[in-house]
């Protein structure tokens, strides 16, 4: 039996050895086959995956390095990565910058590196280095390097954008779900007295309360649905309201948050002190264009004086001779006579106040007002002259138009300069016999104005300049009429405009009508 287990013994050791080697073998096959995929890996990567010598110098290089920087990987074995490093940036990683992060054989450093053909190309790279266990001693570094070139773009074009958002005048503002300022650039901050870092400022320390109530009932709820609003708010500071046109934003986008807001204001205080002056100025013109009118109608206002002024003196002759004839007849019998005068006194009050209302100075004030009242008293003012001309002034207007959003001052003077412009022209055509006035409703909110005259008419040439300050055709005219007309009727939110210029001309004023006034649609 001994004997046969000696025999035995050898074929068992050998039996062990044969199942070792298979099974180095086996984990020989695998290590290569792990090292074939990883290798793999490396080769299929976008990203540059290098390996460096102590001294920089490449020990390896993937294949990404032909399309990030035009090297084969043969090429760069053995030469120094530091060479192609851009100086200042080699600079910063010798000297450990800040913008080097290091931990535990750990480096991440964003800098620029030379392709082949002589560019830069931006380079983000982690690197991590492998030490000797027992020494200490630096092997070797592992490094990937990733092309974020297009990142570094987006990252200056943002900084640029973040300095001009500082930079600006205009007042801007970040606000978020809760109304909390999160950040203000340094217009708004001096406006609102605010720190550098100020952490707890509300919207209600930015806007006025009437603001902040169409801020939370029209603007957010428009920017929710539409992701944009402007319109003109006011802000706060020390020193009172600050008008500002204003632009509010919805953040949208990766990583924006859906209820944070940007606000973009601008001062328009100046502009609107502008269009002050501007009104005023305008106004001025209407004054002297008003009290020029007035001159040219001292004739009619002579008549308009004339008349009841002889019908009183008719009146009071009638009762002095009645009393002549009979001192003892009772008052009761003067009491027609009189009445008729106290009729004429109170007629020619109110022409005289209808005659100072036209000419005093005044800010144009639209209202709803009877077209047909206005067209009445400028008809009444221009009438004297159209009876010494020999021309008819037609104007018979529907009783069912509503009322227009107008200033009567001004809508009487434009109507005034249109009758007397229309008389001028009927002046220069021996056939012309009339002047006819009419309205009509040209939409559903609005009312036209139309004055016509058989007059020569308006050349073709001539058409668009009708309304240009200084452009007249009349030898003695000052060519502001029709421009001051123009003016008033935008200032009303009108328009005028010359509707036809064949077989005498046309001029065609439109109004907004007051809506409370018009038909209700009928129901489909």
């Amino acid at each position: 039996m001994r004997h046969r287990d000696s025999e035995c013994a050898p074929s068992v050791r050998i039996a062990e050895l044969e199942a070792r080697i298979a099974e180095l073998e086996a984990e020989k096959a695998s290590l290569e086959a792990e090292k074939r995929h990883y290798r793999w890996l490396a080769e299929s990567t976008t990203d540059l995956i290098s390996c460096h010598a102590r001294d920089g110098t490449f020990l390896y290089a993937s294949q990404a390095a032909r399309d990030l920087l035009g090297y084969a990987p043969e090429e760069l074995i053995g030469a120094s990565a530091y060479d192609l490093f851009h100086p200042s940036d080699l600079a910063d990683l010798l000297n450990k910058s800040p913008r080097v992060y290091y931990h535990a054989g750990f480096y991440q450093y964003t800098y620029r590196f030379r392709a082949k053909d002589g560019r830069y190309v931006w380079f983000e790279t982690t690197s991590r280095t492998r030490r000797d266990p027992d020494s200490g001693e630096l092997l070797d570094i592992l490094c990937v390097s990733r092309d974020v070139g297009r990142r570094i773009q987006a990252e200056a074009n943002r900084e640029r954008l973040a300095q001009v958002v500082e930079s600006t005048t205009d007042y801007v503002l970040f606000v978020d779900g809760e109304e909390r300022l999160f950040y203000s650039n340094e217009a708004a901050r001096r406006l609102l007295g605010l720190p550098r870092e100020a952490r707890e400022c509300r919207l209600d320390h930015a806007y006025t309360p009437e603001s902040l109530t169409v801020l939370r009932e029209i603007v957010m709820p428009a920017v929710a649905r539409y992701g944009s609003w402007s319109g003109e708010l006011a802000m706060c500071s020390p020193n009172g309201e600050v008008p500002v046109l204003s632009v509010v934003l919805a953040h949208r986008g990766r990583g924006a948050t859906a209820d944070h807001l940007s606000l973009l204001n601008r001062d328009i205080r100046l502009r609107l002190a502008t269009e002050a002056q501007s009104r005023r100025h305008q106004e001025q013109i209407a004054h002297a264009n008003r009290l020029a009118t007035t001159g040219e109608l001292a004739s009619n206002i002579a008549h308009e004086l004339n008349q009841p002024l002889g019908t009183m003196a008719n009146y009071a002759s009638g009762a002095l001779m009645q009393l002549a004839a009979d001192p003892q007849r009772p008052a009761s019998d003067l009491e027609t006579p009189l009445a008729r005068i106290n009729d004429q006194v109170q007629r020619l009050a109110e022409r005289l106040r209808h005659i100072r209302t036209f000419v005093r100075k005044g800010q144009t004030r639209p209202r709803p007002v009877p077209l047909l009242e206005v067209v009445d008293a400028a008809c009444r003012l221009c009438e004297w002259q159209y009876q010494q001309s020999g021309i008819t002034l037609e104007h018979a207007l529907p009783e069912s138009l509503p009322r227009v959003l107008a200033d009567p001052v001004a809508l009487e003077q434009v109507l005034i300069n249109l009758l007397i412009n229309a008389l001028e022209a009927s002046r220069e055509t021996p056939a012309a016999e009339r002047v006819t006035i009419r309205a009509h409703r040209s939409g559903p909110r609005e009312v036209t104005v139309t004055v016509s005259d058989q007059g020569p008419g308006v050349p073709p040439e001539q058409a668009d300049r009708l309304f240009v300050a200084f452009h007249t055709t009349r030898r003695e005219g000052l060519g502001m009429g029709l421009a001051i007309s123009h003016s008033l009727m935008e200032a009303m939110g009108g328009n005028l405009r010359l509707e036809n210029g064949s077989d005498g001309a046309t001029f065609a004023a439109t109004l907004q009508a007051e809506a409370a006034l018009l038909p209700r649609p009928r129901p489909d």
